[in-house]
């Protein structure tokens, strides 16, 4: 061996104690493990599961008489606004888009010509169905719940065979499940920033379509659990076309969970509640009662409540006071000095834009959709559109409005204070707006509603077709008659 090799051989022998203290310092100084937090709660067990097993059970005969005619309701008032909207150039911009990468044309768009693939389909009625932001709403949650079950589950449904009784337990068992889980979370979830209806809408939607699968048990767990996988949505999107996206997206991502369990792809059993599933990712606040308690017995969706003006809920209150106050006193735009509202804090977080530039902007205008009211005495449509928020007399009334946060005011009341140019003082305060569960819109007002939105895109006659169709949809041997009504000529 050489002098050269000896040195090696005596300067790699030399690290090895070196080597070995360190290993043993190391290990000495690794601080012990701390004791298990003893107050910690004991993680939520079998969620997921327990849900997907009643699911997999509810029969239609389940349902109490109410919950089945708030359900029609709910489908009587998505129809409307999914054609209504339907000419909106979002739905034509959306069509453009995708009409080159469509499958099989297999289902309907409502108050149009065209068909697409189910899944494509559903994503658009979902977007006709919300552009307006007329649709139904479950006043705990701030869900939009029909726009992700509907337009999935009557996709679908021009694809296999759906009883109008099978349907209708669907869109029930969506709505309820959606909602439940949005109880869950709700407020926390939506104060961060979270679009409720696409986030906690897509577990409608999957469930819904999972139901009319008649996926077992186990492939309804994995649906969940692709659904949770799926949350879309959030609340920068408001005032622009991305807002209607969330609920057209949930209601896809719906079809797409349920179809991949249904050949048994599979997901973790407790997506919903895990550590590091759906609820606690999304949210500080887990109440998984909300989920499981009472399930079959109280139903959110009956709960359910449809808007008479077409814009954010929370301004609801206060149009109705504008109304009430204008009819009355038989106001003009130049009497009025100001206008005085005591609101919640929610009411400028989500609907603060004092100048809005187009349509969708003015749905979420608290000073917009004062100054429309008091202007021309409505809510609708027309007085959400991009004429609407341009024309000047509004315009310059918006400038009056005064709204103040006040303590002891909740999101849905308003004290409304009109001040007029002659002295006078006009109040009007509101509990509950007409369309509220305490003040909801009559079978003939939503039918009011209906006819307003179909005008001009179907034939009245056709659309008392379809209003008669949902009305009986229990009736129905095939609830597919109701997309195939609902269309273009």
């Amino acid at each position: 061996m050489s002098i050269t090799d000896r040195r090696s051989l005596l300067q790699a022998a030399a690290t090895i104690p070196f080597i070995a203290s360190a290993a043993t310092t190391a290990v000495a100084q690794t601080p012990a493990k701390p004791e298990a937090n003893k107050s910690e709660p004991k993680p939520a067990q079998d969620v997921t599961r327990k849900l997907a097993h009643y699911l997999v059970a509810a029969k239609y005969d389940d349902l109490p008489a109410n919950v089945r005619k708030e359900g029609v309701r709910t489908l009587l008032n998505w129809v409307g606004v999914a054609i209504g909207g339907s000419h909106h150039q979002t739905v034509d911009i959306a069509v453009s888009a995708l009409a080159p990468f469509s499958g099989p044309a297999q289902a309907s768009l409502f108050g149009r010509r065209e068909r697409f693939d189910i899944m494509n389909a559903a994503f658009l009625n979902g977007v006709s169905s919300h552009i307006f932001d007329y649709d139904d709403t479950h006043l705990k949650t701030i869900i939009h719940p029909a726009g992700p079950v509907a337009s999935a589950i009557l996709a679908l449904s021009e694809m296999q065979p759906v009883s109008g009784k099978d349907f209708l337990n669907a869109l029930v068992l969506g709505v309820e499940t959606e909602c439940r889980i949005g109880n869950a979370v709700y407020p926390n979830h939506y104060d961060v920033g979270w679009h409720i209806t696409g986030t906690a809408g897509v577990f409608g939607s999957a469930a819904a379509v999972g139901k009319l699968l008649n996926l077992n048990e186990q492939q309804m767990v994995w649906a969940l659990g692709l659904a949770a996988s799926q949350p879309v949505g959030l609340r920068e999107s408001f005032g622009s076309m991305n807002k209607s996206f969330n609920p057209g997206r949930a209601a896809s991502n719906g079809i797409f969970a349920a179809m991949l369990a249904s050949k048994n792809f599979t997901s973790s059993d407790s997506m919903i509640e895990a550590k590091r599933g759906w609820a606690n990712t999304i949210s500080t606040k887990q109440d998984y009662s909300e989920i499981l308690g009472d399930l079959g017995k109280r139903y959110e969706a009956a709960l359910n409540t449809y808007k008479p003006f077409a814009c954010g809920i929370v301004m609801h209150p206060a149009i109705d006071a504008a109304i009430q106050l204008r009819n009355e006193n038989k106001l003009t735009a130049d009497q009025i000095e100001r206008v005085d509202l005591k609101v919640h804090p929610l009411v400028l977080e989500l609907t603060g834009k004092k100048t809005p530039r187009e349509g969708l902007e003015g749905k979420f205008s608290i000073y917009h959709a004062v100054a429309v009211a008091l202007v021309e005495g409505a809510g609708g449509e027309k007085q959400f559109s991009d004429r609407a928020v341009t024309d000047p007399t509004i315009v310059a009334l918006r400038s009056k409005v005064m709204p103040v946060i006040t303590p002891g005011i909740d999101p849905a009341q308003v004290d409304m204070t009109v001040v007029l140019k002659d002295g006078r003082s006009l109040h009007r305060y509101i509990e509950h707006a007409i369309g509220s569960v305490e003040v909801p819109m009559t079978d003939k007002q939503l039918e009011t509603k209906f006819s307003d939105l179909a005008e001009g895109i179907i034939p009245a006659a056709a659309a008392r077709h379809v209003m008669d169709a949902c009305w009986n949809v229990e009736n129905l041997p095939d609830a597919a008659e109701i997309a195939k009504l609902s269309v273009s000529t």
